[in-house]
């Protein structure tokens, strides 16, 4: 890709940017959310015409680019979104569009099966039985499966993968880097794009950044001591700290809520308490009971038992719509489908949770709701300030800022954080993470649940780890190892701490 320009009603998302991919090499390609990255990937797939510039494959350059024209020249891309549909089985998956049939035109299921197995076992080192049902597979198996579905035709010459290790555990991402290794051995090219800087530097040859629609370099080498060096190059500037020290006073000994023995499907004994001005994290990996405890602490999942308890007052949680009148806020993992009303624009996305004080008489106060808007626009460094704009067509990190300001706008007690920087950038998730502490600093009660080591230690005062259903540990984090972290959530050899 050469010299390409992309402009957006005047705005310049893409200012003759270069990115040059060799056969058999996985190219990191990285920035902030906004850098550009999105917008190259969609000209590249034929979904954005460039205003200036030029695509070429092998050599030659392409005439038109659309994506059946890229699709022809054996280019594929592997989304975040998964897109597969939960009764179909593996085989019927993989084959999806392009089906094995008989000469009467009925599927051959028997030869779908054998291709996408031998194909498993062949491409990816894996197996992976073909009539498994999809919403029996693990997230590393869903991801294997959408990697087939693109490659299963055998023409694939360039691969490009876009966040594909968001929604994974860590033992996940290291069964999908070998696959990816698989396919670079076999020649094909591939480009990964990813805010986990460990994952660039772990898997990448080479790595081109973006920065404000400009390429700022292309590094021909990285290894783990360049992460800060990423960093830089990608937001502009050093980051001094990554996660915002606590402040000097301690957080208030009488906590606003307490969990006595609640149960449900999902979990079981659950007990502890939250005061304000404390950071508590929930580690787990899939399927320990962490999301649904998550939801029923926001009215989403019912409880079978044991008591709720709000600043000293035993409650039952039947709704969102309680849960946020007791005060409490919830940042969902799912933005797009859960947090956001995309067609919206910022300032109604922003003011919604809070319209008593932005109306009169049931009629909304439009200045003063978007000054409103605007005001929280700037807090929190939302980028574009045009806060009439859709919100569907923020990046992912300035999404997310858009739901944090929704509910620093309300009189909420209790923050619920769930995945906060999933798919966000190095630059906004450092901002997050101050805001948190901030958060917690002027007396509110944070709750953190994420997937992310790293976050949990960085951010939190304290964990509680969650395997099959149960807290098995709370432990400080001060003196606390990401392997020490995995060991607890996967009942590894680490000391535990009732």
């Amino acid at each position: 890709m050469q010299h390409i320009r992309k402009t957006f009603a005047g705005v310049t998302a893409l200012d003759g940017v270069e990115l040059h991919v060799h056969p058999g090499e996985i190219h990191g390609l990285i920035g902030e959310n906004g850098a550009g990255k999105s917008t190259l990937i969609k000209i590249l797939a034929g979904v954005y015409a460039p205003d200036s510039g030029e695509i070429s494959v092998g050599g030659r350059r392409l005439a038109s680019v659309t994506p059946a024209a890229v699709q022809q020249e054996g280019i594929r891309f592997i989304h975040q979104e998964l897109h597969l549909i939960p009764h179909f089985t593996v085989a019927e998956s993989v084959f999806i569009g392009q089906e094995r049939c008989h000469r009467l035109g009925r599927l051959d299921r028997r030869a779908m099966r054998a291709d996408s197995e031998k194909f498993f076992r062949e491409v990816l080192n894996i197996r992976l039985d073909g009539n498994r049902l999809i919403r029996d597979l693990s997230q590393a198996e869903l991801k294997l499966v959408q990697i087939a579905r693109a490659l299963i035709d055998g023409e694939a010459r360039l691969v490009v993968f876009d966040e594909p290790t968001a929604p994974l555990e860590a033992r996940e991402a290291a069964l999908l880097f070998a696959a990816i290794r698989a396919l670079k051995a076999r020649g094909i090219a591939i480009i990964y794009v990813s805010h986990y800087l460990n994952e660039i530097t772990q898997i990448c040859d080479r790595v081109t950044v973006l920065r404000n629609g400009k390429q700022v370099a292309t590094l021909d080498e990285v290894n783990a001591d360049d992460i800060d060096r990423l960093i830089e190059l990608m937001v502009g500037r050093e980051l001094t700290t990554l996660f915002a020290p606590p402040a000097e006073k301690p957080p208030s000994t009488t906590p606003w809520l307490s969990l006595e023995n609640l149960g449900s499907d999902a979990f079981r004994h659950i007990n502890f308490q939250l005061a304000p001005g404390e950071i508590v994290g929930i580690a787990g990996l899939s399927g320990s009971g962490r999301e649904q405890l998550i939801d029923a602490l926001y009215g989403l999942y019912p409880l079978r038992q044991g008591t709720l308890r709000i600043a000293g007052k035993a409650v039952r949680l039947r709704s969102p719509v309680q849960a946020i009148a007791e005060g409490i806020a919830l940042v969902p993992r799912d933005r797009r489908h859960h947090g956001l009303i995309q067609p919206l624009s910022v300032a109604d996305n922003i003011n919604i949770a809070s319209p008593g004080s932005l109306s009169r008489f049931g009629w909304e106060l439009k200045e003063k709701a978007r000054q409103n808007a605007l005001a929280l626009a700037e807090k929190l460094d939302i980028r574009p300030r045009n806060v009439r704009q859709a919100v569907r067509f923020l990046s992912g990190g300035n999404q997310q800022k858009v739901i944090l300001a929704r509910w620093l706008n309300s009189h909420s007690q209790l923050f619920i954080l769930d995945e906060p920087t999933l798919g966000v950038d190095v630059g906004a998730r450092a901002e997050i993470y101050h805001l948190t502490r901030q958060l917690a600093d002027k007396g509110r009660c944070v709750l953190v649940s994420s997937s992310d080591a790293s976050e949990l230690i960085g951010l939190c005062d304290r964990l509680l780890v969650m395997r099959r259903g149960e807290i098995v540990a709370e432990v400080p984090t001060h003196n606390l190892t990401q392997d020490g972290l995995l060991a607890l959530t996967s009942g590894g050899s680490e000391q535990e701490t009732p």
